[in-house]
């Protein structure tokens, strides 16, 4: 669901403050005099490859949380399979057989256009698999809305674990984007970071997992085929964007005035060196992540 992709253009520039630009010890960006590139701040880490920033009035840059999570094109991809299942069994006079083997080339075919994109081998198979699988069931049953079961229960059980993590104040939102950043489980040593994650975290929980729980649900129960097809794709990238929309607001909006931003948690009792040593290191892991893509 989330991966990191090029959003650049799709999501509204709900942000987050970045640490450059704030004055935090001796670290500060300042523009250079000779009218090269402007230098960076002391122990910042640098711009991921591709992330949009923006500079508001009077205040510092400020990077969103698409650019960080990204899920675009993933999730775009996902909804091929299902439209092509719909279509398949519209054109075929209501034939089961002939929607699932729609659905299953639609999905090797995206699959062969992932890894020509070089994505990991895994991430293609077990999207093939769910596919397959949805198939399987619908042919099985002999009930063309129980393509989208899997959906279904996936997301009640995305809905559960997001709710049991942020009860254990483990917010799943702050463990992906931790990972993400290469901060392991530092931001949760951020009380605010960790209370704003928390917070956020609902977002999913009720605005896009319960949402679609309700929705999937009264389709499938009704026996809507081209409704619960349509709903794949309408509650697929613009809701992912929508949400991460709101989250990106709520974490911002949470965390006091001051506070660097994510890719920054402020631990108590942490001195400069430190915070530095950690973002070095975070920089690192994010690099070696790169490569590894590629």
């Amino acid at each position: 669901m989330i991966c990191g992709e090029d959003l650049e253009g799709l999501v509204p520039a709900v942000s987050f403050p970045s640490a450059r630009g704030l004055r935090q010890g001796g670290g500060v960006s300042e523009p250079s005099t000779s009218g090269g590139a402007p230098e960076r701040a002391a122990g910042a880490v640098p711009a991921v490859s591709g992330e949009r920033r923006e500079r508001h009035p009077g205040g510092p840059e400020r990077e969103s949380l698409a650019d960080i999570l990204g899920g675009r094109r993933g999730a775009v991809d996902a909804t091929l399979p299902p439209v092509a299942f719909v279509l398949g069994w519209l054109l075929a006079d209501s034939s089961i057989g002939w929607g699932a083997a729609a659905a299953i080339a639609v999905s090797v075919v995206v699959g062969v256009f992932r890894l020509l994109r070089r994505e990991k081998v895994r991430a293609v198979l077990i999207s093939l698999a769910a596919v397959s699988v949805a198939a399987l069931i619908a042919v099985r049953t002999g009930r063309p809305e129980d393509f989208f079961l899997p959906q279904l229960l996936l997301n009640v059980a995305s809905a559960l674990v997001w709710a049991v993590s942020i009860l254990v104040r483990w917010p799943l939102l702050g463990v992906v984007v931790g990972a993400v950043l290469g901060q392991r489980t530092r931001w949760r040593r951020d009380p605010d970071l960790l209370r704003a994650y928390a917070r956020a975290s609902w977002v999913w929980v009720l605005g896009q997992y319960t949402l679609r729980v309700v929705v999937f649900g009264a389709l499938w129960w009704s026996g809507h085929v081209v409704a619960l097809g349509t709903a794949r794709v309408l509650l697929s990238w613009p809701l992912v964007a929508a949400t991460l929309a709101v989250s990106g607001a709520v974490v911002y909006r949470t965390l006091p005035a001051g506070h660097p931003g994510p890719r920054h948690p402020r631990v108590p009792g942490d001195g400069p060196t430190e915070r530095s040593t950690d973002n070095a290191a975070g920089t690192t892991e994010v690099r070696r992540a790169s490569d590894e893509a590629r």
